[in-house]
């Protein structure tokens, strides 16, 4: 029996389902409050975490992001005004206000004073930063703050990757240089609609590119840079090893349902690595290395068969035919110590 994790985990009762993102985020309908959502947001998040490790894994990360796509939905202004219409809810006119500038919103919401703001406004124009760099530089906000004020003024909702995870399988569809490239992050598919994070406004060539290879438009959330690369780093890295185990899971079913009994694990024995015929298993660095050392020895035998035919070979040996043996042991010795330390003998 399917579990009802609306309402064992979040305490909905029953009814709509999946209910809308106001009870889903256990909010007041129509709450306006933005950092009431996202707190609200971050506790059912934790809260939702705790099934993460258990029976019911699958039905956690499909409800965790579930929550983030309400929480994206509820702090981004223009959506939201969508999404509230489409409950029922009328706006006046005058309700209608222009977008606020970073150092505004800090003002609005009492994080600096307006002389800070207008210090913050000049600091920003001699130095050409942004006012969310600006802000941190000049240790007004932390970067969070100066963040999510960013985020309002590019009328973009803002979100903290420490409390949401992508999906995996449309993370690894964007390779990781191109990511780290452009400072952003996929997250996953909402409304036919591809959410990224991302540091910045994205140039429309990046928008282009995201939208060949995912094949639908994209949305974006503004996260902190710091954020976007911790995470690169972190869920790159966790998305390629659970490929890995579901190829490998895949593979061992694969051959128990050919054999048609269950396969015993085997012990993996370690590979002997053999050359291959006709060529090196080295690598590009050791190839280098090796033809550099070949040279050197070239250089010394070079200069051990001068000195050799200059006091022995010339004085002792071969007075009669001295000019002949110099070709001999000057030139045909280095050569053959040449090919024998680069290893082309190997061949």
């Amino acid at each position: 029996m399917a579990i009802d994790v609306y309402k064992e985990w979040l305490g909905i009762p029953e009814g709509e389902r999946p209910p809308h993102h106001y009870d889903l985020l256990r909010l007041v309908k129509f709450e306006d409050d933005e950092e009431k959502i996202r707190a609200h947001y971050k506790k059912l998040n934790g809260h939702v975490r705790k099934y993460a490790a258990g029976k019911y894994s699958n039905e956690s990360q499909e409800l965790l992001n579930e929550l983030a796509k309400a929480m994206l939905c509820l702090t981004d202004p223009e959506r939201k005004r969508e999404y509230d219409e489409s409950l029922g809810r009328e706006f006046d006119e005058d309700e209608l206000t222009g977008p606020q500038s970073v150092e505004q919103v800090l003002v609005e919401q009492g994080h600096i004073t307006k002389e800070q703001a207008a210090e913050l406004k000049e600091f920003a124009e001699q130095r050409g930063l942004s006012m969310r760099d600006a802000a941190v530089q000049m240790r007004l906000v932390n970067a969070a703050t100066a963040t999510q004020a960013m985020a309002r003024y590019q009328g973009m909702p803002y979100i903290d990757l420490a409390e949401t995870e992508p999906d995996s399988g449309i993370l690894l569809e964007l390779p990781e240089h191109v990511a780290k490239r452009n400072t952003i992050l996929p997250l996953f598919i909402d409304d036919d609609m591809l959410l990224v994070a991302c540091a910045d406004q994205p140039t429309h060539e990046l928008e282009d590119d995201l939208r060949m290879r995912y094949q639908v438009p994209s949305r974006w959330v503004l996260a902190m840079p710091r954020s976007i690369n911790e995470g690169i780093k972190k869920f790159y890295a966790a998305a390629e090893e659970s490929e890995a185990e579901e190829e490998v899971a895949e593979e061992k079913a694969a051959t128990t349902k050919k054999s048609g009994k269950a396969a015993k694990p085997e012990k993996k024995k370690p590979e002997k690595k053999k050359p291959a015929k006709g060529g090196s298993q080295l690598s590009p660095e050791q190839l280098k290395e090796k033809k550099q050392l070949s040279i050197i020895f070239s250089g010394w035998a070079f200069i051990e068969a001068v000195m050799i035919d200059q006091f022995v070979l010339k004085n002792y040996v071969f007075p009669q035919t001295w000019p002949y043996h110099f070709v001999l042991t000057t030139l045909v010795t280095p050569v053959i110590a040449f090919y024998w330390w680069s290893g082309m003998w190997k061949k």
